[in-house]
């Protein structure tokens, strides 16, 4: 957390508000956040360059620059980019770590509570082989139930797993690999490998849809993501699976199962009605 509904939310924030800005200053309050670059090289290459483009890939926040050159956000647990024009609340700014000062006196901040994110800069070439990385986005149309089933065949491996591999489908976390696989009725700790077509087009439309409406909802917030403008997401009241064990099952009643089991993640699925 965050995961694709939630950093796409920022980045479509980002790209409506700061796009054509010029960034005039940098200030790391916090360089434990950085890689590959230091406070002072994060200054030179980020001063006096615009900003083109505010994007999503994974679960990174990508901001294209006029120098041909890329910010990578990645948020993880409890980090987010939030927009101050005097308006924002100054408990927010409290963890900020890294301050983008724009040239219409605007601040953007990366706020981070436990620092467990990171923020860098990339050239073009490294950004290439960074994302050669990453799998498919599951919100593109390659991503078919025929791109799934190839991901899946043959795979000794559990079903909830393979999803969250970062390597196969970009972008998808704990939160909506529980909730997509409720949508399909599927069992996470299948083996990925045993689906058949018919869940495998189930699994496939199960997380595109959950996506799509949680970005629609703005994410999901429990407690610490907030959006470019600090404000909360509202998908968590659409939750059917993720942190309701224990209680009835929205399809057939039976009592929802927790376990920690399957990845070291927080699991929650229907034993009536998954399989």
């Amino acid at each position: 957390m965050p995961e694709l509904p939630e950093t796409e939310t920022i980045a479509r924030d980002l790209d409506d508000a700061v796009t054509g800005q010029r960034i005039q200053g940098v200030h790391v309050s916090r360089p434990d956040v950085l890689r590959e670059v230091t406070p002072q090289g994060l200054a030179q290459r980020l001063t006096g360059a615009k900003i083109v483009r505010c994007w999503r890939r994974a679960k990174l926040i990508i901001i294209d620059l006029s120098t041909q050159e890329h910010l990578l956000v990645q948020p993880r647990f409890t980090g987010t980019l939030l927009i101050d024009d005097g308006s924002l609340d100054q408990a927010e700014t409290k963890y900020s770590a890294v301050t983008l000062h724009l040239a219409d006196g605007r601040r953007l901040h990366y706020r981070d509570i436990r620092r467990l994110g990171t923020v860098t800069v990339m050239s073009p070439d490294r950004w290439e082989r960074y994302s050669a990385q990453l799998g498919t986005e599951p919100l593109d149309p390659a991503f078919t139930a025929s791109h799934l089933s190839g991901i899946v065949r043959g795979s000794a491996r559990m079903v909830k797993k393979v999803l969250m591999d970062q390597r196969l489908i970009a972008g998808v976390g704990n939160i909506y690999a529980n909730e997509a696989l409720w949508r399909a009725q599927v069992d996470p700790s299948r083996r990925a490998g045993s689906l058949g077509p018919e869940e495998i087009q189930s699994l496939r439309d199960g997380i595109v849809t959950v996506l799509e409406e949680s970005i629609a909802a703005r994410g999901t917030t429990f407690r610490d993501f907030r959006d470019a403008r600090g404000a909360r997401g509202d998908f968590a009241s659409h939750l059917a699976a993720y942190g309701r064990a224990g209680l009835p099952c929205p399809r057939c009643g039976a009592r929802m199962i927790g376990t920690a089991a399957i990845d070291g993640r927080g699991t929650v699925f229907c034993a009536g009605c998954q399989h």
